[in-house]
């Protein structure tokens, strides 16, 4: 027959040995007698403890980190779910990143609570104080809420809690007057149908390699992070074949950028057509960059996303335009092919688009200045 008691005692025993094992403080007897240890302390960083006898610190000790696993801080049951999703693959250190910077602006003392301490009002009351504290728009608290989800997702997977999330976050009323409204102006989103040219004519004047990679995404609407990851076997004559993309992330406090081999996403993979008339920088590109693997190298290595991003901060302010990144040519070729009525499955498939109210609705930006827009106007009979 097994004896139940003898076993339970046998596991308690071997629980109690690795709780031991992993203490990251000597266990040590004074000269008075007495046996003294260090325990973690969130504001001091350790504090000192004293038990009469070995047993009794060891008990203090098996007692502190047996709490911990049980009932353990938001953050840790935080950097476990990341991390297991990294360690699968669910998610790149490019979006493990996004999630730690929005970790660290929004949930920093909240992350500070033991889970079961955690009461499902108080949640409620988090999300609603944070998207008033933060001034979040409704992306903002969207990328909040995947952290909510994950983190009291996985806290009801291993037992600490039984309320579900889901079912909590769906009760909630938020007002969309709380979330803030981030209104650009148009001539902060797309280069206006009277800068477009003074870009273009400065970077035709100036042909080094990074201007003729910034016309080329004026002439195609690639991402820039396609641009950079483009590789001379993508060309076929004046089509592009787009099918991967730069990606940036952080270890150890470095910038890593590396070429993932697909694109951001599934419609991402996709034919751009270039102009007839702008095959020519293609030419030149090659020209400057002869024997490369990529497109665009020098002396033998990758240029970087962000070398064109500087560029651009430069071009706009040579050229006196409204600062702009190089997305915002991305919108502005966009909103050059609706409005010049293309084909909407020819636009979806350019951008890399599954519909076109992806374009339309994110995209699509009025190009005219005032004088411009108010000619339009003057010349609408009936008015």
């Amino acid at each position: 027959m097994i004896d139940i008691s003898y076993v339970q005692e046998k596991i308690e025993m071997s629980k109690r040995s690795e709780l031991l094992a992993e203490h990251p403080y000597k266990i040590w007897e004074g000269k008075d007698g007495k046996w003294y240890t260090y325990l973690p302390d969130e504001t001091r960083g350790r504090i000192l403890k004293k038990r009469s006898t070995k047993k009794d610190i060891e008990n203090l000790v098996v007692q502190h980190w047996k709490n911990e696993k049980e009932n353990p801080q938001i953050k840790e049951i935080y950097e476990e779910w990341t991390q297991d999703k990294l360690n699968r693959e669910e998610i790149s250190y490019a979006t493990k990143n996004r999630y730690d910077r929005q970790f660290n602006e929004s949930m920093i003392e909240f992350g500070k609570l033991r889970i079961k301490q955690v009461q499902p009002h108080e949640i409620e009351d988090f999300i609603l104080d944070s998207i008033h504290k933060h001034s979040l728009t409704q992306k903002g608290y969207s990328n909040l809420r995947t952290l909510i989800y994950g983190i009291f997702k996985r806290a009801k997977k291993r037992g600490f809690i039984s309320y579900s999330i889901t079912e909590l976050i769906d009760d909630m009323e938020i007002p969309r007057k709380l979330f803030r409204k981030h209104q650009k102006s148009d001539d902060e989103l797309v280069f206006m149908q009277d800068e477009r040219p003074k870009v273009i004519n400065y970077l035709m004047s100036k042909r080094d390699i990074i201007n003729l990679g910034i016309l080329l995404l004026f002439k195609t609407g690639l991402r820039p992070g396609e641009l950079t990851a483009l590789k001379w076997e993508d060309i076929n004559q004046n089509i592009i074949h787009v099918c991967r993309t730069e990606i940036r992330y952080r270890i150890d406090n470095k910038d890593i950028y590396e070429v993932r081999n697909f694109p951001k996403t599934e419609a991402g993979i996709r034919d751009v057509i270039i102009p007839i008339n702008s095959v020519w920088i293609l030419k030149e590109i090659r020209l400057l960059n002869p024997f490369g693997q990529y497109m665009f190298e020098e002396k033998g290595k990758r240029i970087r996303t962000y070398r064109f991003s500087q560029r651009m901060e430069t071009v706009c302010k040579h050229t006196g335009v409204t600062l702009k990144s190089l997305n915002k040519i991305r919108k502005t070729y966009s909103s050059i092919l609706i409005d010049e009525k293309v084909s909407e499955s020819i636009i979806i498939s350019q951008m890399g688009h599954t519909k076109i109210d992806t374009t339309k609705n994110f995209y699509y930006k009025n190009r005219k200045n005032i004088a411009q827009k108010a000619d339009v106007i003057n010349r609408v009979e009936g008015l």
